[in-house]
């Protein structure tokens, strides 16, 4: 059985941020993760961030734990977390540890940034 590694990119859409999430977010995604995040915010003073969870297969604590960490530091800016593309399976996960009811949920990111202009 192979690794399987995480890895993300991120771009600005239409003005709004998006971190697509690629692999499995575990304690090896949260350095990544978390350093991505800090960038952004420097980078863009940006109140909206999108993460693509599209092809998430898998989280574990440490990953719950990572996610829950950008949500306090973007809970301090006043910003709004807006995550896509969440299986069932993970939004199950997520909703039980009570992350979903702190974010914006959309099937899609178009339907994520749709949202965020009708929001400005």
């Amino acid at each position: 059985m192979t690794m399987n590694s995480f890895k993300l990119t991120w771009e600005v859409v239409q003005s709004f941020p998006i971190i697509y999430l690629d692999g499995d977010i575990t304690l090896d995604a949260k350095e990544l993760l978390e350093e991505t995040y800090n960038s952004i915010m420097d980078q863009l003073k940006t109140k909206i961030l999108i993460l693509d969870f599209s092809k998430i297969y898998y989280i574990n604590s440490s990953g719950i734990s990572s996610l829950l960490n950008i949500l306090r530091l973007h809970y301090e800016i006043s910003g709004d977390l807006i995550f896509t593309g969440l299986s069932d399976h993970l939004k199950k996960v997520l909703d039980i540890v009570g992350l979903t009811d702190h974010v914006k949920d959309f099937e899609t990111i178009e339907m994520a940034i749709q949202y965020c202009k009708n929001e400005l």
